[in-house]
């Protein structure tokens, strides 16, 4: 088991460092080339920056029971077909229940945008995010 982790946008790394490093999990984090991620714990997978390469290459190395940590709604999907956990940066664990109402609703907000209709962005991280993440990692891993 691995704890994946989109690195490109994600806020936690050092909660989710912490985390794995306490239960001894093998941590992965990929990015591309134009960030600099340091990590004395993790595994770091740079790759070239390309339209999805990240994603691809985490789709196609994601393993049963894995974790992975992302905000990608459609990379979530992947992981979801391969059996592996998914779980957003705020700690919301995707599943197939509520994948498609968020991949439809991340359809309506592209939608909109191009008819230049401005939506809001996420709202901005608070403590209580960091809870929730910890705690969907633990309910992932039945701790």
């Amino acid at each position: 088991m691995n704890i994946i982790v989109d690195a490109d946008a994600c806020p936690s790394i050092n909660l989710i460092t912490e985390f794995a490093k306490n239960n001894k999990i093998n941590l992965i984090l990929y990015t591309d080339d134009t960030h600099n991620l340091v990590n004395e714990y993790a595994t770091i997978k740079v790759l070239s920056k390309g339209y999805q390469s990240v994603d691809m290459a985490i789709a196609n190395e994601i393993k049963k029971n894995d974790i992975l940590i992302t905000q990608d709604f459609g990379l979530a999907t992947l992981a979801l077909t391969h059996s592996a956990y998914a779980v957003h940066p705020k700690g919301m664990i995707y599943n197939n229940n509520n994948i498609e109402q968020l991949l439809f609703e991340r359809y309506l907000n592209n939608k909109s945008r191009k008819q230049n209709i401005h939506i809001k962005g996420p709202k901005k991280r608070k403590e209580e995010d960091n809870t929730n993440l910890i705690n969907s990692l633990k309910k992932c891993l039945n701790i």
